[in-house]
């Protein structure tokens, strides 16, 4: 039996989870310059919680505030904020929703997940690490690529904005 699935047969996994915020990381990459450069930031506000039933049902969301992105540079971050990309005035949260999983073997767990961004939602398959924490918490540990024309994040000035995104994340939970 894999540990995923040996945590998941745990008694004291079922339950609720809820994201510790202050442990975990939400970061993105993105090619730009014509893949000359890499952009590279972080969300620094989200919030999320997640159950673990007993049959062993995982499900989960993760809210991301999408105002707070942040590059390391204020001109581009307000630019992202702007209806051509992101538009958070009217769309203010970026949704993951995790409606199940499995064990993959080992450390991994399949996470069926769907990603909203501006108002639109696409399929989001993940393979998480499953590290349990010696304080009874869980780190789950993930990076999908992501198309962000799919979810009609346009903004591209010369071209100078790649269309594929990286995503990774690294979530601490914790028991309720």
């Amino acid at each position: 039996m894999s540990s995923v699935a040996t945590f998941l047969s745990s008694p004291k996994a079922v339950g609720t989870w809820n994201l510790d915020p202050g442990q975990s990381s939400v970061r993105f990459q993105n090619g730009t310059m014509w893949g000359a450069l890499k952009v590279r930031g972080a969300f620094t506000e989200f919030s999320g919680s997640g159950e673990i039933k007993g049959d062993k049902t995982v499900t989960g969301r993760v809210d991301i505030k999408a105002a707070s992105i942040n590059t390391g540079l204020g001109t581009r971050d307000h630019d992202l904020r702007r209806s051509n990309f992101f538009n958070t005035d009217h769309y203010p949260d970026i949704t993951v929703v995790v409606t199940g999983g499995e064990p993959a073997g080992g450390d991994v767990a399949r996470l069926d997940a769907e990603l909203t961004v501006k108002g639109i939602t696409g399929p989001l398959p993940l393979e998480v690490e499953v590290t349990p924490l010696e304080d009874g918490g869980v780190r789950l540990t993930t990076e999908a690529i992501v198309t962000r024309k799919q979810f009609a994040v346009e903004g591209n000035f010369l071209g100078m904005v790649g269309n594929r995104t990286r995503l990774k994340a690294s979530l601490v939970f914790r028991p309720a």
